[in-house]
């Protein structure tokens, strides 16, 4: 599709949808479009002129990344593959641990049977497992020509900022920022806030009267619906869903993030859930960093499998602390709860 006809379409999108557009999305929209077709040519190769494989998009929470994103990409009819950067690096590690004989090439050569483009959403990293292994995959995915699209809410440099052994981490910031084409989509407005001027479904502060509330709502939600113990197993372990409903889940902050679980088991609860609620949600400091980290996975997979949110917490959504280290992260975070609890 010829860029004009592209803007032009994605202009008629935002009005169909009553989404807000400007002339930053109306750019990004250009330039990677413009990135998506573009192909190797002669010239290129005669003046030895690199193409970027990556197209790294940054910018704060709200702004339409992914919506935009999404959009250009369902324009043309490529073989692609989309997934949360969480999900997308757990099926790395299950490949990896299937078999020792299973390389990163033959991830990435198995990955390119099938994918042009790649697109990672709320690629972020967490992890030094994850850190170390970073640069040999992404250093094998651009010479196997599969062109990357990471949105982020960081830009390349401050990615893993602080993180343990950072330094066995910059092979790989080198290798993105030397293939990437870095963009940022800066807007004032928090798009998914619109609309939102009362939250329907959080309860706070944590006293009896919001728990009296929140348990006549839960009754209303469950009546005549079968109730039952729900086992969810993940590589060995077992996580029991006490409160289970038909596809609705209750649960104690407790139960899912001052566990020994992550991004997997928030994906396989998921399955099965349509409507999770989630009381007594703390405030975070940096005294419980670990239990905020696993609440940011697990509201990004909730997010991203569309899982409806009912939440009880200490104090209201735009009055939340943060640990020091996650104060940026966090802010995708509240953003999502405030869509997910509309």
């Amino acid at each position: 599709m010829h860029t004009k006809y592209l803007v032009k379409s994605f202009l008629n999108y935002c009005q169909l949808n009553n989404f807000e557009k400007n002339k930053n999305q109306i750019q990004l929209v250009k330039n990677l479009s413009n990135f998506v077709k573009k192909e190797k040519s002669f010239l290129n190769f005669f003046f030895k002129k690199k193409e970027k494989l990556c197209f790294y998009l940054y910018g704060d929470v709200g702004v339409g990344k992914t919506m935009i994103i999404d959009y250009v990409l369902n324009q043309f009819n490529l073989p692609k593959k989309r997934y949360h950067f969480n999900e997308f690096m757990i099926n790395f590690h299950n490949y990896r641990h299937s078999n020792e004989k299973k390389s990163i090439m033959n991830f990435v050569k198995n990955l390119k049977k099938d994918t042009k483009i790649l697109y990672l959403d709320e690629f972020q990293v967490t992890n030094i497992v994850d850190a170390m292994i970073l640069g040999k995959l992404f250093e094998t995915i651009f010479i196997e020509n599969i062109k990357v699209i990471m949105s982020t809410n960081t830009k390349v440099d401050d990615l893993y900022k602080d993180g343990l052994q950072r330094d066995q981490f910059k092979p790989f910031l080198e290798i993105l920022k030397r293939n990437s084409l870095q963009e940022q989509l800066i807007i004032s407005d928090d798009y998914r806030k619109v609309g939102n001027d009362k939250l329907k479904m959080h309860f706070y502060p944590l006293n009896d009267k919001t728990k009296f509330k929140l348990n006549q709502l839960f009754r209303k939600l469950t009546k005549n619906k079968k109730h039952e113990i729900k086992n969810i197993f993940t590589k060995g372990r077992q996580f029991k869903i006490s409160k289970f409903y038909d596809g609705i889940a209750r649960f104690d902050f407790k139960e899912l993030c001052d566990v020994n679980i992550g991004a997997e088991d928030y994906i396989n609860i998921s399955k099965v859930c349509n409507l999770i609620l989630i009381e007594n949600i703390p405030n975070f400091t940096d005294d419980n960093i670990n239990q905020q980290q696993r609440f940011i996975i697990l509201i990004d997979i909730l997010y991203e499998k569309n899982i409806s949110l009912i939440i009880s917490s200490e104090t209201s959504i735009k009055n939340f602390n943060s640990s020091k280290k996650l104060v940026s992260t966090f802010k995708r975070t509240l953003s999502r709860i405030f869509e997910l609890t509309a």
